[in-house]
């Protein structure tokens, strides 16, 4: 009773069997279809390959939502190197609220040699070539979020030489916690000094002829410092060319939450646009010689995920790569032997047409002469 169950069961399976077995001496070969199926064969591999590199591959994925987080301080991450004596400038803070953050409360003044040495230089340079290509490209910020970690911070190399040069510039440098509004950093000349309706700097003891804002940036950016992180003023050097010179960055910071394989952080992206200008007074243009950042904080946030690909999204994929293939190549191949098959027949009709005969009386006769049984013998 066992047995013609299982005999029964193995029938039906055999029934619903999708995949019939071909005897072999019904199989027919050829050159056409072994040739077909190398080039098959060899495009599966290649396909594949290539799909295997993506799977391995993981891109960011950007998700956003209102920032409903407004009572935090905002961290500002400074480095700035200032071509005027320490004792000469000075820098803080003013938001939108009025309220003053001083640089005694996060930044260090140290005097240091404006020119950079070689190695310097050659770091500086390679900054400046990467955020020309990051305006170009803005794919390449995908890469620098996923190696972030990878690198050492952007802050320049110390000196290895042994300069007997006297400084003659001010590198300011270390961090500030400020409101999150908009708020203006600034470098002018002269010490900051609050009072009732704001704050004001002394500069009357400094002469104009000592006025030089020519500064480069070696690092600036909002929220947890990331080493890695290339941010857009990141190898940003700027030259005056006069005593009296403004020059503006117009920022924009974008709350963002980065998770990546390696790394998760709450940080800040942002985006800058500048503007310098010499003050002339006489020719209409006011305002004060300095550096200034203006900043404005965005109500978006951004939340940036590294995603890869599922394990059974790869299996579907690289199956529909080799069915798709076999089917694809098995229909060319059956109609390329179609066509063949249709030329080949019109030359075989080309050459048995029929042959003209000679009649007795000088006609010709265009029909084939039938085979007659007695002319088989």
């Amino acid at each position: 009773m066992r047995r013609l169950n299982r005999k029964k069961t193995l029938n039906l399976m055999k029934e619903l069997d999708a995949f019939p077995k071909v005897p072999e001496s019904y199989v027919e070969t050829s050159a056409s279809g072994g040739t077909v199926s190398l080039i098959a064969f060899t495009t599966i591999a290649f396909l594949t390959v290539m799909e295997f590199m993506v799977y391995r591959d993981t891109w960011m994925k950007y998700e956003y939502e209102v920032d409903k987080d407004f009572t935090s301080k905002l961290r500002i991450n400074i480095d700035i190197t200032v071509a005027m004596r320490c004792q000469y400038v000075g820098a803080d803070v003013l938001d939108l609220a009025e309220t003053m953050v001083a640089s005694a409360d996060g930044l260090i003044y140290e005097p240091v040699v404006f020119d950079l040495t070689p190695q310097q230089k050659e770091l500086q340079r390679m900054l400046q070539l990467i955020q020309s290509r990051l305006q170009e490209e803005h794919s390449l910020q995908d890469v620098i979020f996923k190696s972030a970690f990878k690198s050492a911070s952007t802050a320049l190399p110390p000196r290895e030489d042994n300069s007997l040069q006297s400084p003659d510039a001010c590198r300011i440098h270390g961090h500030l916690y400020v409101n999150k509004v908009a708020g203006n950093f600034h470098i002018t000349v002269g010490k900051a000094i609050p009072h009732p309706r704001g704050h004001a700097h002394l500069a009357a003891l400094v002469s104009h002829e000592s006025y030089n804002f020519s500064h480069r940036i070696d690092h600036l950016s909002f929220g947890e410092l990331i080493p890695g992180i290339i941010n857009p003023l990141d190898g940003t050097e700027k030259i005056a060319s006069d005593h009296n010179q403004m020059f503006q960055y117009f920022i924009t910071v974008v709350p963002t939450k980065l998770h990546t394989y390696k790394i998760s952080a709450e940080t800040h992206q942002f985006s800058v646009t500048e503007r310098e200008r010499v003050i002339n007074h006489a020719a209409g243009s006011h305002g004060v010689s300095g550096i200034f950042m203006k900043y404005d904080i965005s109500s978006l946030m951004v939340t940036v995920t590294e995603e890869h690909m599922p394990f059974w999204q790869f299996l579907v994929r690289l199956c529909g790569i080799i069915g798709g293939i076999f089917s694809t190549t098995g229909i060319l191949h059956g109609f390329g032997r179609f066509v063949a098959e249709i030329i080949f027949c019109r030359f075989r009709l080309g050459s048995h047409r029929s042959t003209s005969v000679p009649l007795p009386d000088g006609h010709t006769s265009n029909h084939l002469p039938l085979i007659t049984d007695n002319s088989t013998h």
